[in-house]
């Protein structure tokens, strides 16, 4: 296969078709959501990809983390503690889930948006429990603190995992490797 920039792709899709630009453009994108077309995201290892656009999900989910971690053990008075309630359910209810559904299922093509909600959401409600059960057996006991970190440190490794995965499909995926 011959390698070009999506420009060229577009650019070459709209001469053939006679669309323009931007409707050649979209079918592209289309394309690459249907598995038609692979795209390489042009980082050479692993820590470009986390760097570069790729691993934009990867910092959301950091920032996410450490959000709902301050805000958990820190968050007392009445204005932060509403966002409290809200970033920690979100911590506990859906991201330990969202990583580990990005871990098992790195192509976007492989699940639609609402199933990879529906996974995140049923994995976090199997998951955390785990983590409960799993600290009741350890000194620290099933506190605040110890929880925050371990669901942390959970989302955090998974997160990692997740990255590392998706940089491993995009190249294997990618047409002029």
């Amino acid at each position: 296969m011959e390698c070009v920039t999506v420009r060229q792709a577009a650019e070459r899709l709209s001469r053939e078709t006679g669309k323009p630009l931007y409707e050649a453009a979209y079918e592209l994108m289309l394309g690459v959501k249907r598995g038609e077309y692979a795209l390489e995201t042009g980082a050479d290892s692993f820590l470009a990809y986390v760097l570069g656009p790729g691993g934009a999900w990867l910092w959301s989910v950091a920032a996410l983390t450490a959000a709902a971690a301050v805000l958990a053990l820190y968050a007392e008075a009445p204005p932060l503690l509403y966002l409290r309630y809200v970033v920690g359910a979100f911590f506990v209810l859906f991201l330990p889930g969202y990583v580990i559904v990005e871990a098992l299922y790195p192509k976007p093509s492989e699940l639609k948006p609402l199933e990879r909600l529906a996974l995140s959401i049923g994995l976090s409600l199997a998951v955390v429990p785990l983590v409960g059960l799993l600290l009741n057996y350890t000194p620290f006991g099933i506190r605040l603190g110890p929880v925050v970190a371990s669901l942390a440190a959970l989302t955090a490794a998974a997160a990692a995992f997740a990255a590392y995965r998706k940089y491993r499909s995009e190249r294997l995926a990618a047409a002029c490797a």
